[in-house]
Parts: C-alpha cells; structure tokens; sequence
C-alpha cells in the first residue's frame, strides 16, 4: 500500500531544451500577459513561475483515477499522522526555547543567548528542523560539496579566507528551503514583523535572531531594511556568536528550474557569503512554491510519501576589491556562478511579473494594473 515509494525523482528539464521566458520586449521594457492567453501560453511566457507536475497549474489540474484514489488514501491516512508529528517537532522546539530564555535579557525582542543556552538552541534546532524535514517525506537529502567551483569570477583572496561569511545566499524555491537551511546551519534571516508576534513560531523566531520587516505597510522603508540586513551581517562577521543571515537575493520563489535577477541587500556589506544551490527532483508533485496558494501546497506535499532534495553547496565566495566598491557586480557575480554549477535558467523576471501571472492564472485580469492587487508573495 505504499503510495509514492516507487517514485523515482525527476531532474529539471535540460537547460539547452528548455523555453526561456519573454526577458522584454523590443524596446526593453517588460511585457505584460496579453488578453485571451491560455494558461499554455502564460506558462511559457512566465516559465520560472509555471508547474510542470503532474498536478498542472495552481495545482488544480484534472487527475486520473488512479492517481485521485493515491490522493485520497494519503489524505485519509499519511495527512493526519504527519500533521500531528509536525505539531509535536513544533511544541517539543517551543519548549526548548522558553526553557534557553527564562531570565535571560532581551535586546529589542531578540534574546542574547550565550553559552549553554546559545548550544541547546542551536543544536536542537538543527536537529528538530531535520526531523521536520522527515516529517514532510524528504527522508534523505542528497548533499554535494564543491571545492574548485567552475566559474571564472570566484575570487578566493588567501589574505581573507579566515573570514567567516556574513551570509548564506541561495536560490529560493520553497518555504521548505528555510527548514533545510536550519537543519544545517541555523541561520536568522528576514520575515514579515507579524511573525514575531505567531504563537510558537514567534519565540522561535526571535531566538533565530530574526530581522523583522513590515512588508505589509506602504511606508515601510527599503533602505531600512537593507541597512538592517547588511549590520546585521557585518555583525556575524565580527561576532562568532551571531548567526549567520539566510537570504534569498530572488525576492521570490520560482519553480526550481531558473534564477532570476539578484538584489544588492545581502552583498551591500562586502563581505563573503556562503552560495548554497537547492534542488527538488519529483516525480507528480513539485515542492516549488510558485503559482499555488499555500494550504492546497501544503496538503499536497503532506499527502507525498517521498519527496527529494539535492543540495549543492559551493566553497565560500570572496568579494575581490571591485566588487566590494561595486554590489550590483558581486551580486551578478555571484548569481552567475550559482547557475552555472546548478545548471540554472537565468531569466530577468521578476516579482511585478509574477504577480501579473497569478492574477492571469486566477482570472482576475490579464492586464499590468492587476499586478497591484495582489498579495505580496
């Protein structure tokens, strides 16, 4: 009665093969959905954004009765037991955390951790992160350490080498990225400033050492939190005690097949990051988080029994002095070298676009004013 055991995972269709997305149009700037297009044609026209699986698009394709019956039988029995075991990895990593912080000083709700109480929530942490990542059928991840990364643009200065990077940067393709990225390495990284205030999940957070942003409000000043963002990386460089930054420089999500255009925050501090490359074969259901609303993503994944992550982790990546004067270039420079070694599409969309996208898919209107209402991702 097994339901997806004999899966074998599927790789990202070949780069040369693959359709790339409209970049712009003739006069450079970015095109938007035309009226009348089937989701066919939105899908190659946004392909970062667009699922292959076997589920289609926003999930909601029509599937065979075979395939319907594996659903049902996951939903009926695998869906319960991983819900109840993820709340349970979820209450046992709350708890550690308000044991780590009785009577311990808070700095704007961040708590200083030190010694002892610093070690239990790191170690336990990656740990419990690890056994939710098991929980969600990723039983064992593929990990890969490159040493002499194919790129010309590496700049390994032997004077810096025994400088700790400030930031982990990699390609974002799931909210799954960020348990991985606790399991192996418990960085803080940027979330909404509601989070903080989450049951459990805010305590948690303020022990990651979290960066709060209010992305909901209009006023809320972007060179604020790229001056947050790059203190708090120079911080880690000089503080061995502060976590490391996860950032992702996309912004947003894709389907796991191409990179899109970086933002200068994580590199504003020249200092050297860590790339890290996450990739998801699959076989029906896709674990990329692109043009799917978040509880049927989350359903779907649940009812999975096996799920598969390859992770590609690059040696770290040392600004030369040019890019340190230059952010716009250590940022090319290091996305470049990101799809290189993961054979990653690069595409010039962006977030405007894949709103444009979702309001097409969801019919609410092909044209560019429709990007405006909708949520940010």
């Amino acid at each position: 009665m097994a339901l997806d055991t004999a899966d074998a995972p599927r790789s990202r269709p070949d780069a040369s093969a693959a359709v790339h997305p409209l970049l712009s149009d003739d006069d450079g700037s970015t095109s938007t959905a035309a009226a009348g297009e089937t989701a066919e044609e939105l899908d190659a026209r946004y392909a970062p954004y667009a699922r292959r699986d076997a589920y289609g698009t926003m999930g909601r394709g029509p599937l065979p009765a075979a395939q319907a019956a594996r659903l049902a039988l996951a939903a009926a029995v695998l869906l319960p037991l991983r819900f109840v075991a993820g709340m349970l990895v979820l209450l046992l990593y709350y708890l550690v955390c308000r044991a780590c912080t009785l009577f311990v000083d808070a700095d704007e709700g961040r708590p200083r951790l030190a010694g002892w109480r610093r070690k239990a929530v790191l170690r336990s942490g990656c740990a419990l992160s690890r056994a939710m990542l098991f929980v969600f059928g990723f039983y064992w991840i593929r990990e890969t350490h490159r040493r002499f990364p194919n790129a010309e643009d590496v700049n390994q200065d032997q004077s810096e080498e025994s400088q700790r990077p400030g930031a982990i940067v990699s390609n974002h393709v799931s909210y799954v990225d960020i348990l991985y990225h606790m399991s192996a390495s418990f960085p803080s990284f940027v979330a909404k400033e509601s989070v903080s205030r989450l049951p459990l999940v805010g305590l948690i957070s303020n022990c990651l050492g979290c960066i709060f942003v209010q992305r909901e409000s209009k006023s809320s000043d972007a060179k604020g939190v790229s001056g947050a963002v790059t203190e708090r990386v120079r911080e880690v460089c000089q503080d061995k005690n502060t976590p490391m930054m996860l950032l992702f420089p996309e912004g947003t999500t894709t389907n796991g097949d191409y990179l899109l255009p970086f933002k200068t925050g994580a590199f504003l501090a020249s200092a050297p990051v860590q790339p890290v490359i996450l990739k998801y074969p699959y076989k029906r259901f896709s674990p990329a988080w692109d043009s799917m609303d978040g509880a049927r993503h989350v359903f779907l994944l649940l009812c999975q029994f096996v799920n598969h992550m390859e992770v590609v982790r690059l040696p770290v990546y040392y600004p030369s002095q040019q890019e340190k004067e230059d952010p716009k270039l250590y940022a090319n420079n290091v996305r470049k070298l990101i799809a290189m070694e993961g054979n990653l599409i690069l595409s010039n969309l962006g977030l405007a676009e894949k709103r444009v996208y979702h309001a097409a898919l969801n019919g609410t209107s092909n044209l560019p004013g429709a990007s405006r209402h909708q949520k940010d991702d």
